[in-house]
Parts: C-alpha cells; sequence; structure tokens
C-alpha cells in the first residue's frame, strides 16, 4: 500500500478515532505503569511514602490498577477494535464521528476523574471496581454508545463473513456491560456524596465481587485480547491463522467456561464448598480453550520460523503468546484446593497475574501497536533495532518480576503454615514480612526494566509519527510502500 493508497484508506476508514485511542493508550502506559514502579518501590522502602497520604500504597494502588488496565489496556482495545472491525467488515465506523468521539472523550473523562477521586480517597473499595458511582454510570453511557457502534459497523459490514476477531470483541464488550453493571450496583449515601453501599452484603457480595474480578480477567484482558492477536499475528506473520476451525472452538468454550471460574477466589472462605469446587472443575477445563488458542497463535508461524530473528515484532507478539500459555496453565493449578491452600493470600496470586498482564496483554498490545502505528500515519517505524531492546527489556523486566514473587509468595505461603513440636505457629507475622524485603526489591527493579521499555516504544513512536508529518522523498516513498504492502 503506497502513500497515496494509505490517505485513500484514511477516507474510506475512520482512523482519526484509532490514532486518540493509540495515543492515549501510551501516554496511560508510562503513567500507570510508573505508578507501578512507585508503589512496588514504597513496599520495599515504606520511607518513600513521605506521610503524604495522597501517595501513600492504598491510594496510588487503584491508580496503578485502573490506569494500566482501563488506560491502557482500554484505550488499546478501542483503537485496535476500531481498526480491525473497520478492516475485516470493509466498512466505516458507524455512528459518522460524533459517537466514536463520545466513547473517546467519555472514557479519557473517567480515568481522569478516577485518578483524582482515588487520590483524595474516594473508592468503592472493590477490586478492578474502584470508581465511585457517578464514574460508573459514565461509563455505563460510553459503554453502550461503543456498543452500538461497534455491532452497528459489523451490521452494516460488505463482507458476509464475520472475521473470528470480531466474535471475540463482541464477547468482551457484551460480558463486560454485564459485569460492570451487576457488580456495581449501588445504594448512594446521598445523591451529593461519592460514598455508596454495595446492593449485596456479606458472601453474596463477595461472590459477586469474585464473579466480576475473575471475569474481567477472563473477558477484559483475556478474549479481548484475544481478538487482538487473532488480527495482528497472522498480519505480522503475513500467513493465515494456523486453524480457523480451531479460533472457533477456541472462542466458544472460553466464552462458556470462563463465567463460572470466578468463585476459585474464595477457597477456604464462608462460600459454600460446592459452589468453590465447581469453579475449580471449570478452571481446570478452561486450560484446554486457553492451550488452543495458545497453539492456534503460535502454530500460524509455522513454516516461518525465520521472523523470530528478524522481525522483533513478531518475537512480542509470539512471546505474549507464550505467557499466555504459562498464565493460563498457573491460573488452574491454582484453583485446585491442595495448592490454594499455600497460594491463598499471598504474594505467588500477585505474581500470577502479572505474568499475565505484563507477559501476555501488555506484550501483545506492545507487538500490535508497533505494527498497526506506521500503517495509521503511512509510514515506516523509526528504529527497528530499538524494538529488539525494547523486547529484552520488556521480557527481562517480565521474569524478574514474576519469578521475585514466586520466592515471595511461596514462601509466604509456607512461613505462615509452618509449625513448631508443640502446635505452634513456627515464624511471626513480622518475620514473613521481613523475608519479603529482598523479593520486593527485585520485583521493583522488575518493574523499572519494563517501564523504562515502555519509555523507549514512546520515544520510538514519537518519532515514527514525526517523521510521517514530514514530507517524503522518492526513496522515502518506496520504502513506505514495500512496508505498507
Amino acid at each position: 500500500m503506497s502513500t497515496t493508497t494509505a490517505s485513500v484508506a484514511t477516507e474510506q476508514y475512520n482512523y482519526g478515532i484509532v490514532k486518540k485511542f493509540a495515543i492515549m493508550a501510551m501516554i496511560w502506559g508510562v503513567l500507570g505503569m510508573l505508578a507501578g514502579v512507585y508503589i512496588a518501590s514504597e513496599l520495599a522502602w515504606p520511607f518513600l511514602n513521605f506521610n503524604i497520604a495522597e501517595i501513600t500504597f492504598g491510594r496510588l494502588r487503584p491508580v496503578h490498577t485502573t490506569l494500566v488496565i482501563f488506560g491502557f489496556g482500554g484505550s488499546a482495545l478501542f483503537a485496535t477494535s476500531y481498526y480491525i472491525v473497520q478492516r475485516t467488515c470493509q466498512a466505516r465506523l458507524w455512528g459518522g464521528k460524533l459517537l466514536p468521539e463520545l466513547t473517546f472523550w467519555g472514557w479519557q473523562l473517567a480515568l481522569v476523574l478516577g485518578v483524582i477521586t482515588y487520590m483524595a480517597g474516594y473508592t468503592q473499595g472493590r477490586e478492578y471496581a474502584e470508581f465511585v458511582w457517578p464514574i460508573d454510570l459514565l461509563i455505563t453511557v460510553v459503554w453502550v454508545i461503543y456498543f452500538a457502534v461497534y455491532a452497528m459497523t459489523l451490521v452494516k459490514r460488505s463482507q458476509p463473513h464475520i472475521y473470528v476477531a470480531n466474535w471475540f470483541f463482541m464477547a468482551f464488550i457484551l460480558a463486560t456491560a454485564l459485569l460492570h453493571i451487576f457488580n456495581n450496583l449501588q445504594v448512594p449515601v446521598a445523591w451529593n456524596s461519592l460514598e455508596s453501599y454495595a446492593l449485596f452484603a456479606g458472601v453474596q457480595d463477595a461472590m459477586t465481587q469474585w464473579w466480576y474480578g475473575h471475569n474481567a480477567v477472563g473477558f477484559f484482558l483475556t478474549a479481548a485480547f484475544l481478538g487482538m492477536m487473532y488480527y495482528f499475528v497472522p498480519k505480522q506473520a503475513g500467513r493465515p491463522i494456523y486453524s480457523y476451525r480451531l479460533s472457533i472452538v477456541h472462542f466458544w468454550a472460553l466464552s462458556f467456561l470462563y463465567m463460572w471460574v470466578g468463585a476459585h477466589h474464595l477457597h477456604w472462605t464462608a462460600l459454600p464448598d460446592w459452589v468453590s469446587t465447581l469453579a475449580a472443575t471449570f478452571s481446570i477445563l478452561l486450560l484446554l480453550p486457553s492451550w488452543g488458542g495458545m497453539i492456534n497463535g503460535i502454530m500460524t508461524l509455522s513454516g516461518a520460523w525465520e521472523k523470530l530473528r528478524t522481525d522483533p515484532i513478531m518475537l512480542f507478539l509470539i512471546t505474549a503468546l507464550a505467557f499466555y500459555g504459562m498464565s493460563t496453565f498457573e491460573g488452574p493449578m491454582m484453583s485446585l484446593k491442595s495448592v490454594n491452600a499455600l497460594s491463598h493470600y499471598t504474594d505467588w496470586t500477585v505474581g500470577h497475574v502479572h505474568s499475565g498482564a505484563l507477559g501476555w496483554v501488555a506484550m501483545i498490545t506492545i507487538g500490535s501497536f508497533y505494527h498497526l502505528i506506521p500503517r495509521l500515519w503511512g509510514t515506516t517505524l523509526y528504529s527497528t533495532k530499538l524494538v529488539f531492546v525494547h523486547f529484552w527489556l520488556a521480557t527481562i523486566g517480565v521474569v524478574l518480576y514474576i519469578v521475585a514473587l514466586w520466592v515471595a509468595g511461596i514462601g509466604q505461603g509456607l512461613m505462615l503454615r509452618a509449625f513448631d513440636q508443640y502446635g505452634n505457629l513456627a515464624y511471626t507475622f513480622i518475620e514473613t514480612v521481613s523475608f519479603l524485603h529482598i523479593p520486593y526489591v527485585v520485583r521493583a527493579i522488575g518493574g523499572a526494566f519494563f517501564l523504562s521499555g515502555m519509555l523507549l516504544m514512546s520515544y520510538n513512536i514519537y518519532m515514527t509519527i514525526s517523521g510521517a508529518r514530514q514530507p517524503a522523498s522518492d526513496e522515502g516513498r518506496d520504502a513506505v510502500a514495500a512496508a505498507a504492502r
């Protein structure tokens, strides 16, 4: 596709909204990961609180989770879903300019308001659902518009076939709407107050929260990014998906099984035992479609394995799939009650979450963006060498992070469950806290590696976009044409 062809595509499709979400994904990613590194450092060196309430771990932690999940991840999903649905349907985004723009500004406003309220001390205190109730209402409106734009674009498609990536995105949009509404049923203290009480109480409230919490991982952080994978891996590889039939089986099995597994977060609690046993059973079954999807993505490169030596974008995408496979093996294993007895309430869980969040979600997004952004601006990537450097910074960072927390979590679990010959606890709680110091230092270093990679990527993308604004020479136009084909 030449520069002229790229401009024609820009007129045919609404790329403006894709560009906005892509840029904001990068901004939120850097800010969210910076907050993550800072709070990790606070755990290792508590003096970094500086006795300032607004920057303590308890207030910055929801800032970190919200910005990386909904700021970085959410904006990336808006960008890639809007791009993919237009390209695969060969239809311009429905809703004119107004409705997609409303999703952009509404989503960014919700994030900004969320950060302000968290640091001021206002939160629902629900994992991954910290927004206070007025922001939840704003998100609901944005999500309804998003669903309408996406669904109506599918309806008016010029292609008879709906590509599998769109199935995953639709499942993500519908499931997230369902989860958001029921987990955020709140009774405000007063209409002029940001404080509220959950509609449910006790074990029902815990069950609702972890039904939401795990399915936020299942549909927001897994199904949606699988939609991203099913488009960008074949595109970057220059090959069709390994098995289209397997992708459909992957979709339906994943969509059915994920909804039932949230209660495995509540082993050894007041939740009825049969409920958590059922959740563990479905968790084990979930291993099959998860690994089927991983194999489908990796085997797409079959016959073109040499790309892993020469193409750093492909390295990001395939490594992301490897981490997806690892974390979707680790999750079912941790849902077994015998393993959960050791891992529950320890940092092993935090390490597991980040093997998926950094290794899978962030790396598949990074690879997709390196493919996408030059095509949006009709140019070539500023530096492929910097992408290689970024890959190693990210990979080293993830490995340091998760290994540190495996050591921390398993060590915690063993110490908290150790008894002396008299049947007393062998270690005091403060001894387990002291043990965590070195793993926490290593975790902070791993996070710093990953953040430095994101900063490098931001520079690379900035230079790529800046170069696209310069008049291209004949040689430059030929390079753009070759890269965009």
